[in-house]
């Protein structure tokens, strides 16, 4: 067995930069199978992990959301991994916008990563966020070259990821559409839509072409996460990965009794997640491929983990419950102690079957 040592990437949030040793080796134990006795460790005055392998897929330490570097022991000296990048956009698509209440990058990178660890097929995928904000597990997803779907009930956090996205590819010379459009039903305004695609692979007229990259899209839509299913129809994802309320600073929006998308203006605040959540995760699963995954992050302590598990077996899924699954949870600050959860869909779930959410 080898030794080696994964340098981790640095996180300007203090405390989230005190949890990402221990988080980072949980994913590690989690997505590489070919990695044993993973244990913090330090390079210097920076953070890595040690681990012991046979051999290592380098594709794999690239998905890692903290990798930076990783070094093969050989005695006193660390020989560099040829580790590639799979990034496809630079880091600064996610990491330029700042906002009170933005979650962490690096979590974000984490939820995204673990979910789709648990799609066994190839990308790019189709990743939905159901209560997508300004969007920063959307523009975590297109960073990693996969499509992003969104819902959002807030207008100002749609324009805002509106407004980004325009600016973001035109100051970058990336060719692009990207245009905001109303949402009619039977003539009637039920929100408005954002579709913007990204041609990653083509020249513009001072940037070379690029072959080999993808053609990402995006959709977003005004509205409520219940009504999901019905603002995307027929639409399946590979992926739903979403940071619930966590009740404190920004709460839940629990609807009224009407069914109807225009009978719902009228909400109660709900500083709960749990209302919202046992609502939406039926509705959900039914907009889930067999064979994906759901992964949700959210605040232990408006909603226990036990709870929101049992919410997930309750709907056809299978939680990941065990073993380096639960050594995810940290404390973000005095009123949030943060956890994940990740559920997949069997792949069988739907032959002779028909999900009714």
């Amino acid at each position: 067995m080898t030794t080696y040592l994964m340098l981790l990437s640095p996180s300007a949030n203090r405390v989230y930069r005190q949890a990402t040793a221990v988080l980072s080796a949980a994913e590690l134990a989690v997505t590489a199978s070919f990695a044993s006795d993973i244990v913090p460790a330090r390079i210097g005055s920076a953070d890595a992990l040690r681990f012991t392998a046979d051999e290592v897929d380098e594709l794999v330490l690239a998905a890692q959301s903290a990798h930076l570097v990783s070094f093969e022991q050989r005695g006193e000296l660390l020989a560099p991994l040829d580790v590639p990048s799979l990034a496809v956009f630079d880091d600064d698509l996610v990491t330029i916008p700042k906002y009170q209440g933005k979650t962490n990058e690096g979590f974000t990178r984490l939820l995204l990563h673990l979910t789709l660890s648990q799609v066994d097929r190839p990308g790019p995928l189709e990743v939905l966020d159901p209560l997508a904000g300004r969007g920063t597990t959307l523009l975590a997803a297109w960073q990693a070259g996969h499509h992003g779907f969104g819902v959002e009930s807030d207008d100002k956090a749609f324009d805002a990821l509106a407004g980004y996205l325009k600016t973001y590819l035109r100051t970058k010379r990336i060719k692009h559409s990207a245009q905001v459009s109303p949402v009619r039903r039977e003539g009637r305004a039920l929100g408005r839509r954002l579709d913007a695609q990204a041609r990653l692979a083509e020249a513009t007229h001072d940037q070379p072409a690029r072959p080999g990259l993808p053609t990402l899209n995006m959709t977003v839509f005004t509205g409520d996460t219940r009504d999901s299913a019905a603002l995307f129809g027929r639409k399946r994802f590979d992926a739903i990965v979403t940071d619930a309320p966590y009740g404190v600073v920004h709460g839940s929006s629990t609807k009224s009794e009407g069914r109807e998308p225009a009978q719902r203006s009228s909400r109660r605040r709900d500083r709960s997640p749990a209302h919202l959540l046992a609502e939406a995760i039926p509705i959900w699963r039914g907009q889930l491929k067999p064979g994906g995954a759901i992964g949700i992050a959210w605040n232990t302590h408006t909603l226990p983990r036990a709870e929101l598990v049992g919410m997930l077996a309750d709907a056809g899924l299978q939680p990941q419950d065990a073993g380096p699954w639960l050594g995810f949870a940290h404390r973000v600050d005095a009123g949030i102690n943060r956890d994940l959860v990740v559920a997949t869909r069997a792949a069988e779930a739907e032959r002779g079957l028909t999900w009714s959410p």
